[in-house]
């Protein structure tokens, strides 16, 4: 089999690696990828939707996996899907679950999956109104696309407003802030959860936990994410039942209803509120960090997983997971997020047992050597059968990286732990 990943970071690099470990899997190639998935496939320097469908078709490419959302929202799919290819991942319409935060909490609603209280709107009087309901905090989203920066929480009702007129404006987020969410804040834990579906089956990967936050005790501001581990202790029977009997199953049912089946990856956000959980939003793709330990976990072949999930016969697959646990540190660049970094020279001196780098924000100069070249650089992946040997390793490793200006936080996990 021969598979097109579609994207450039840490996350399509993971998927990429699964692939390689897989005897079912000849060749394996990205586009656009980075300066270090070129030592697992190929590189491909082709964006436009059309003349990737021509490449697949002309090379007989039996899979594309889509990692990113703005593809999926622009409707990759579709496109590949009219020329009969098979590709994973949720249409335009499908996609629809991300690409815009108001249709998402109006499906939860409709279909009485469990969300915290909120209004939509692109009213500042009536987002106001709203605001003085509640008590703070308070969390204002961004209706569309911001590449995980569009949640601001606000601590008070004053802040909550500046908020909410910055993003109305298009001062904030421009187009994708237009209109807004503003919705109650929960107290609880955040979990993400992740169901590979096909439409009408589907398969929960073992639960992660993401930590958003710069600096170490949760400090600093949001990211894309510094790290992550799975599977979380926190998660338990009782919430894993009631998140297929409430949040997935309604949401596959609903989604067809609709008619706009799901297929790809339902990436979940709950809170768990006094063992109760609560979504938060959903994606329609891996979370980064997230898959990046996921990926390790998976004892099948990955390319099952994907290809049965894309071809509406999930039914058929058995899929397992390794029973151990697995934790990603990010190396960052010294200014991120703030700003972009002067790129910097990559060492390695060792690559410890049961450790992998995931790569992302890397290029290949012309030396042949990788430099750091973006904010989220690379993450260090441990693997152990406890979470504290895991993290242990992904420690070990991440000493093992050196670059001018590379931070990473030193608590990873700490939840678990």
């Amino acid at each position: 089999m021969d598979v097109l990943i579609v994207g450039s970071g840490g996350r399509e690099y993971s998927i990429g690696l699964a692939l390689s470990r897989d005897t079912n899997v000849d060749k394996i190639y990205f586009a656009p990828g980075n300066g270090a998935s070129d030592k697992i496939g190929t590189n491909l320097s082709i964006s436009d939707f059309d003349q990737l469908a021509d490449f697949v078709e002309e090379h007989n490419v039996d899979l594309t996996i889509v990692g990113p959302e703005a593809p999926l929202v622009d409707g990759i799919v579709d496109k590949f899907q009219a020329r009969g290819l098979t590709i994973f991942g949720p249409s335009a319409k499908a996609a629809q679950l991300e690409g815009s935060k108001i249709f998402m909490k109006n499906f939860l609603a409709r279909h009485n999956v469990p969300t915290a209280r909120y209004i939509e709107t692109a009213s500042f009087d009536d987002a106001c109104e709203f605001i003085d309901s509640l008590t703070a905090p308070i969390v204002v989203k961004a209706d569309g696309l911001c590449g995980g920066k569009g949640v601001i929480i606000a601590q008070s009702h004053d802040e909550a407003k500046e908020a909410t007129k910055d993003m109305l404006s298009g001062s904030s987020f421009g187009d994708a802030g237009t209109k807004v969410v503003v919705e109650e804040f929960l107290d609880g834990y955040e979990l993400s959860v992740f169901a590979i579906c096909d439409g009408k089956d589907y398969v929960v990967l073992p639960a992660a936990q993401d930590h958003k936050r710069l600096l170490d005790n949760d400090q600093g501001p949001n990211t894309g994410g510094m790290g992550a581990y799975a599977p979380t202790p926190l998660v338990n029977d009782d919430i894993y039942a009631k998140l297929d009997e409430r949040v997935i199953k309604p949401t596959l049912k609903g989604m067809q209803e609709e008619g706009m089946p799901f297929t790809g990856v339902l990436f979940i956000g709950v809170m768990v509120v006094n063992a109760e959980p609560i979504i938060l939003e959903y994606n329609v793709r891996f979370g980064d960090p997230e898959c990046e330990e996921l990926m390790p976990l998976l004892k099948s072949p990955a390319s099952e997983l994907f290809y049965k999930a894309a071809k509406g016969e999930l039914a058929t697959a058995k899929i397992e997971f390794y029973d151990e646990y697995a934790v990603g540190v990010v190396v960052a660049s010294k200014d991120y997020p703030y700003k972009s970094s002067a790129p910097a020279k990559i060492t390695i001196k060792d690559i410890p047992q049961d450790t992998h780098i995931s790569y992302a924000g890397v290029s290949r100069k012309d030396d042949g050597e990788l430099y750091a070249t973006g904010g989220r650089v690379l993450v260090c992946v441990g693997k152990g059968s406890s979470i504290k040997e895991a993290r242990d390793k992904a420690y070990e490793l991440a000493s093992n990286v050196e670059f001018d200006g590379m931070q990473y936080r030193k608590d990873i996990a700490y939840q678990a732990l």
